[in-house]
């Protein structure tokens, strides 16, 4: 039996409670994919410029892509919407049993889009590709609590963060195990007055080619290098790797080495987890917590190890737990509490807690999770207006109190932990990333340092291309490096839509572009694809001509102006002048 084709999709209005299905349109299908792509290309069009992100205007696309459940590897799902943090454009992914479940329960369906602002706290049941609207019970429960609610279906939700609109909420799934992450999907839940997704439905299932396909491609994976390295360490074994370099932040980016790596390295994580995640091949540490389990992923001891000073391993499993069942991202909040410490000790804030102060980094995580700051702050308690500033992002408290240089941002988000000081690329993939620094979109660190910048360029521009098809399929980030030279093509043409890899690439070109014209439309340009002067490498680089150079060269590249946005003939190029409209700025040719 052939895979259903999923051209349907689900639109909700939850101020008028109703949910329609619609036919998405063939042409999008076949220029954006699915995922991404598609929930980039209903986001553009269905959104205002300037819409407020908290609005009831603002466009939530929960999407899955036209392979899954058919594809090697995690099951995942998509997050598009306008953020919060930046004010741009926000795609973020999350797996598990729900991005399975979810697939199954959409049936020929391609994504649910939500609009509109609920009288009330609400959820929505997903199950044979249809929506409907139920009032929900569970707000006020944290992100386990509410999965642990529904022991019948999977579940994504917000916590306590997501219903005090955090401006980085998380929207979490399988009882916390997995995040869709940053810039603050959670919050535009929250805003919404929607609580959880409920998928209810039998994952896909493969037919013959298609499982001969996924077999093959996972043994491939099994012998690739990026599976041999999560076999034997998962993405803990980064914290190591990037300390080695010397590009681990540290205690609130002051240094880019940790000195005690050993306490949340790769071996301390080993010793002290009770396994491992099973899967295609051992997946990251899962850890026994007073609360139950939680499973480590490498951001934890960057972020919220190396990142403010603390060296147990145990911990750091602890807060990051606490980060998953409030439902707000750990690496956003752990670069806040580093901003709140070091505004503390620049003497332009009032933070109760230092580095390596295991409690008092919980109660700052606590407070800015669920805005609960006192009025009339006791010794060991933030005072409720750095709590609130803190909860809408690192410059927004910069704004209200000083401090913009001590924690650095792009687009208003904090930097992931690869510190771009021991990684010259990174800050070029940092700087152009379409979401705000991301260190998944392309990651120049893993590549040998001395390149020349066009190489640079190539590279950053590159990864960036070919992850856009790959979120735009919903490709497992890790088993996906194995189908870097046909892009999915193979999966494609099993479910009878062929492409070849260069028709794919062309799409995720012009996928980049579109969401470079969402970002320009908003306001964003040249100006925003910057580096902070304290985190830019040391070697000269990217001191700052040398960062323009970058910026001109892969604008060149692109096909974008000098100001950074695409220009005419490039959109022309990837036919994307449908798509621009009166409000769409495009860029002059150099």
């Amino acid at each position: 039996m052939s895979p259903r084709t999923r051209d349907r999709i689900l639109s909700v209005d939850l101020t008028t409670e109703t949910v329609e299905r619609e036919r998405v349109p063939e042409r999008w299908l076949r220029r954006y994919l699915g995922g991404k792509g598609v929930g980039a290309r209903y986001l553009y069009d269905r959104l205002d410029a300037g819409t407020e992100p908290l609005g009831p205007a603002n466009l939530l696309a929960v999407m899955v892509g036209p392979l899954s459940g058919y594809l090697p590897g995690e099951p995942r799902y998509a997050i598009v919407t306008k953020s919060p943090l930046t004010g741009g454009f926000l795609d973020s992914y999350s797996g598990g049993a729900f991005a399975d479940q979810f697939a199954g329960a959409l049936g020929d369906c391609l994504g649910v889009l939500v609009t509109g602002q609920a009288e009330r706290p609400v959820r929505l049941v997903v199950s044979d590709g249809a929506c409907r609207i139920e009032p929900a019970d569970t707000w006020g429960m944290d992100t386990v609590e509410t999965a642990r609610a529904f022991p019948d279906a999977a579940v994504a939700c917000i916590g306590p963060a997501g219903e005090q609109t955090v401006a980085y909420a998380t929207v979490a799934s399988d009882a916390g195990d997995h995040q869709a992450g940053r810039g603050g999907a959670g919050a535009v839940m929250g805003a919404k007055r929607l609580k959880a997704i409920v998928a209810r439905g039998e994952p896909p299932t493969p037919g013959p080619t298609l499982q001969d396909l996924t077999e093959r491609y996972e043994q491939a994976y099994a012998d690739h290098g990026t599976g041999q390295w999560q076999a034997a360490g998962g993405t803990v074994e980064s914290v190591d790797f990037a300390n080695e370099i010397g590009a681990l932040a540290t205690r609130g980016w002051q240094q880019s080495q940790f000195d005690e790596i050993e306490g949340v390295g790769i071996e301390a994580a080993g010793e002290a987890a009770a396994g491992r995640e099973s899967g295609t091949v051992p997946g990251d540490f899962r850890f026994e917590t007073d609360d139950g389990e939680v499973v480590l992923r490498g951001a934890g001891p960057m972020v919220l190890g190396a990142g403010l000073g603390i060296d147990d391993i145990e911990a750091v499993a602890r807060l990051a737990e606490s980060c998953d069942r409030f439902g707000v991202d750990l690496i956003e909040v752990g670069n806040a509490v580093a901003w709140a410490i070091r505004a503390d000790e620049a003497g332009v804030g009032d933070c109760p807690a230092s580095f390596g102060d295991v409690p008092g980094v919980e109660r700052l995580i606590e407070t800015i999770a669920t805005r609960r700051g006192a009025s009339e702050p006791h010794e060991d308690e933030i005072p409720a207006e750095l709590a609130a500033a803190l909860a809408d992002g690192i410059d927004e408290a910069a704004a209200r109190f000083g401090g913009a240089d001590l924690v650095p941002t792009v687009k208003s988000m904090a930097l992931p932990a690869y510190d771009p000081r021991g990684a010259a690329g990174m800050a070029l993939a940092y700087a152009t990333s379409d979401r705000g620094p991301c260190h998944r979109r392309a990651r120049p660190v893993e590549e040998p340092t001395d390149r020349p910048l066009l190489e640079t360029v190539r590279i950053v521009v590159g990864e960036q291309t070919v992850r856009s098809v790959l979120w735009s399929l919903i490709v497992d980030d890790f088993v996906g490096e194995t189908m870097w030279e046909d892009l999915g093509s193979e999966f494609l043409a099993a479910i009878d839509r062929p492409y070849t890899p260069e028709e794919l690439t062309a799409a995720g070109e012009r996928i980049w572009t579109l969401t470079r014209l969402f970002n320009a439309r908003e306001g964003f340009d040249r100006s925003d694809d910057r580096i902070p002067a304290s985190v830019r490498p040391d070697d000269g680089t990217a001191n700052e001509s040398a960062f323009d150079r970058m910026l001109d060269a892969y604008y060149r590249a692109r096909g974008w102006g000098s100001d950074g946005v695409p220009t005419r003939e490039t959109v022309e190029r990837l036919d994307l002048l449908d798509v621009v409209d009166d409000e769409t700025p495009l860029g002059e040719p150099w």
